[in-house]
This record gives C-alpha cells, structure tokens and sequence, in this order.
C-alpha cells in the first residue's frame, strides 16, 4: 500500500485523479455496497498519512468530495470536549470526579441520592442511569438554560453507576460545568487550545458562522421508504454546543487522529498531559453485547464507553473509537494505538453502517490480517433487522381492532397535556381530524383502536399515542416513552 504525502494530497485536490490502489478498491466497493453517495476518508499510519475523497458532494451534481469538503462531526465532537476536560484537570481547575454543581450548581437529577452524588466522570462516561431524552435537544425550540431546567424532571432509569445509558444531554451538561470553571464558551476553549495550536484552520462550530457559510459542504442524504435516496437538509445548529455542533473537512481530521496517537502532543509540544488524555479513553461503563450491537461487532469481546470515546477489542487489538450521526450523515472516528494507526470516515448518507464495514475493511488491510467480506457481512445483519422490523410491525398490524371506534366524540379529547420534563403537549381538532403538537412537531393524528390514535406526518410518524379516559374525559395521554397528564 503506498500513502501519498498529504501535501500532494492537497495540492491534487481530490485523490480521484490518482490511479486505482487498494484501499481505493475497498473504499468503493464498501461505498457501491451501502448505496453511499460520498465520504472523505482518512488514514494516519506511522508517519504515512492519506486524506482522499470519493463519490460526490450531492446526488445529482458532478462536484466531488474532496480533502476539503466540510461534513458535520455530530457526536465525535464529544472527544473534544472530555479533551478539553483533560486540560482543565492538567490547570488544576478540576477533576473527572469533582461534583458536578461544583461548577454548575443549577445542575441537578431528580433523585436526590444520585444528584448528591454525580460527578462529571458520571456525565461523560453515560451512567447516570438517565436514558437518552434525544428530543429533549433535537429540534427543540426552547433554550439552554429551559433544556437544563427540564433536565431536572427527568426520571433515573437505570442503576446509577452500574447501567449504560447514552445521553446527549449529559454531554451538554459537563460542557456547561467545564465552561463555567473556564470562564470562557466552550467553543473558544476549543478553538485556542486544540484546533489553533494543532492547525486545524478549517473547523467551525455553528452552522451560522460565516466560514462554514461560506465553505465547500457535502450534503446530506436519506434512504426513502421507497428505497430512494434524496438530499436532507443540513441540521441547524446556530449556536456551539460541545456534544455535537463542529464542522470541518477531512483535512483537518489529520493532526487530530495524530495528536490523540501521541498522547497529547503535537510538534513536539505536549498540550495535554498523557495521564489525564489516557483517562478520556479507558472503559468506565460496560456495554452490554447483545442483540444488533454483539452481531455488528461479531469479532468484538468486550466493548466499553469511557469518556467520548468507546473503548473495545477487534480481533484482538485494542481499539478507541467514536461514531457521529446527524440529518443526513454518518461519522466514524477511530484508533489503534498499539498499532499507531488512526481511520476518519466521513459520510454523506445518514444511518449507514457502511462506517463500521469499511472501518473494519481498512483495518485487516492496513494490519495484514485475514480478509473479511465486512460488506456482505453487515449487509446481512441489516437485511436481517430489517425483516425483523417488519414482521413486527406486520403482527402490530394484525392485532389491531381498527372497527373498535374511539369511546368519545373526537372533541372530547382536544386539551393541554402536561409532563414536567418534556412540557406540554397540545391536541386540536380541524376539519380532518385530531392533530398532535409537541416541541416543535405537528402531526394529524388517525384513529388506531379504541382510545389510541397513530401519528402520520413529520418526524413522528407512526407514533401511537394512548390517551387514558377518566370519567368523562381523557386525564392522560402517553407517547414517546411519557405520559403526559391533562392540565386542569
């Protein structure tokens, strides 16, 4: 395998002009396999390294993906964060294990036994037992200050300290502890102390910041229900948040793979220490392998979360890896320090799992190991789940009692809902039907069964939502995981 110079990479624009090599080969073969339209790969090896684009920008449009074609980071924006913790605790300005409202003290959980307890090792590493509450963040209309507010109301899920649970909102929590105690926004911090000294000139953390207004961006793409993939538009994100809003090009993802593989230098020049980077990415939560997650990573033993970073085995080899996923792409962040070997996969089809297909691919190639047809392999798994999903929603289908008409006039049924975390939710009447309102959703509602009604536009659809009748009126209904009780 020979690695062009990144300097040549550049000046080359995209590497599509080069002549077919093997990792070419792989990459497109894994890109044709999961229909994806384009990706910006990079690879870091030794003291070889390789930035190249593939495919297009947009379906439709003939302009290529290159080296400097600005993607969404989305969830690996999380390394960054727990990065700059590290360098917080090298300041003395904190440590993994300070409670958290020692430098947010609006920060609370609504256990009163683990909020006396959590610390922001807790937040970053997903075992505060609060499950994910993505809609809390996703299109929400509301501020920082009211998603704190309601993050407050959130129930404890799980055994605290002992249970897996991803949230995104704890992310945002510990960027507010660690900008509190910095006393500068999270995205400066970044910018000064990571993307600035490591040259990383093209990265931004806004979707209205001028330099990604005015960059060269891929767009985001989404598999249809009819198979077809079309454009998606870009998720807005106006202001910085540091779970998930950096933009930048491939290009700049080349010092960073090297910076982590060094243990925290650059150039010579240490920016973090070894010990306190080391600790971003050593297991602090067991994930449970089961299901989907044990036969996607089927040459995987143990897989961990320690703080941005999840931490595992693959074929024997210790691996510190991440994924991101937002409207319309597809991230994957990944090293072998052993090895010294670092992947970046940046994709423009949204839920791919081609990341982890062609990730594994550039591994056994890159390590000399024995061949897998990861494609197929993965392909399987999906078609498999897929089908799954199918004949769940077929026998879901088949039990409904559609002739079981709602038990009150539709009118009866029109009020204000309330739930202390998620808010309020609002059904109105029109000429149609009944229609359901939530955060920034809007949907008809159609009757299901009885007093259950299915949600059928927006990002919502097929949602059913259970109202609960009281004596003459409903009291409550239930959707999304949550019940919403009738304001009186």
């Amino acid at each position: 395998m020979r690695f062009l110079p990144i300097a040549i990479a550049f000046t080359c624009g995209s590497l599509h002009v080069q002549a077919a090599e093997p990792i070419d080969i792989i990459v497109e073969a894994a890109r044709n396999s999961w229909n994806v339209p384009g990706v910006a790969v990079v690879i870091v090896h030794g003291k070889t390294e390789s930035v190249r684009g593939y495919g297009v920008k947009t379906l439709g449009n003939a302009a290529l993906v290159t080296p400097d074609t600005v993607f969404p980071l989305a969830s690996c924006t999380k390394a960054f964060t727990t990065t700059l913790l590290a360098m917080l605790a090298d300041d003395g300005k904190l440590s993994f294990d300070d409670p958290v409202r020692k430098h947010f003290p609006e920060f609370h959980l609504s256990d009163p036994h683990i909020d006396a307890l959590v610390t922001l090792r807790d937040l970053v590493s997903h075992r505060t037992g609060v499950r994910g509450h993505d809609l809390l963040w996703y299109r929400a209309p509301w501020d920082e200050a009211e998603l704190f507010r309601r993050m407050t109301k959130l129930p404890v899920d799980r055994p605290f300290r002992s249970s897996f649970e991803y949230s995104t909102l704890m992310f945002l929590a510990a960027g507010k502890a660690l900008t509190n105690r910095a006393e500068q926004p999270w995205h400066d911090l970044v910018r000064s102390r990571i993307a600035e000294p490591l040259g990383m000139t093209h990265t931004t953390f806004s979707t209205k910041d001028p330099a990604f207004l005015a960059a060269d961006r891929a767009s985001g793409h989404r598999e249809q229900k009819d198979g077809r993939v079309r454009v998606e538009p870009w998720y807005e994100v106006p202001i910085p948040n540091p779970a998930g809003s950096i933009n930048l090009p491939a290009s700049d993802l080349v010092p960073w793979l090297r910076f982590q593989l060094a243990n925290g230098t650059h150039g010579g020049k240490r920016l973090v220490s070894e010990e306190q980077l080391t600790i971003t990415k050593s297991p602090q939560t067991i994930m449970p392998m089961e299901g989907g997650l044990k036969r996607l990573n089927p040459e995987t033993v143990q897989m961990s979360y320690a703080m941005g970073w999840i931490a595992y085995d693959y074929r024997g080899r210790k691996v510190v890896a991440h994924g991101g996923m937002i409207d319309g792409f597809r991230i994957q962040m990944t090293l072998l320090p052993d090895e010294n070997l670092g992947i970046a996969l940046l994709n423009n089809l949204h839920d791919s799992k081609m990341n982890t297909a062609l990730t594994n691919s550039l591994i056994d190639k890159m390590l000399g190991l024995p061949t897998i047809d990861w494609n197929a392999k993965l392909l399987a798994v999906v078609r498999e789940d897929a089908a799954r999903t199918a004949v769940e929603v077929a026998t879901r289908n088949r039990a409904r009692r559609a002739n079981i008409a709602p038990t009150l006039e539709l009118d009866r049924y029109v009020g204000t809902y309330e739930d202390p975390a998620y808010g309020t939710a609002i059904i109105t009447r029109d000429k149609t039907g009944l229609r359901f309102e939530w955060s920034t959703f809007r949907t008809p509602l159609e009757p299901w069964q009885g007093d259950t009604f299915r949600t059928t536009e927006s990002f919502l659809e097929d949602q059913l939502v259970e109202f609960r009748i009281g004596k003459t009126t409903p009291d409550a209904l239930r959707v999304l995981g949550t019940i919403f009780t009738r304001a009186k």
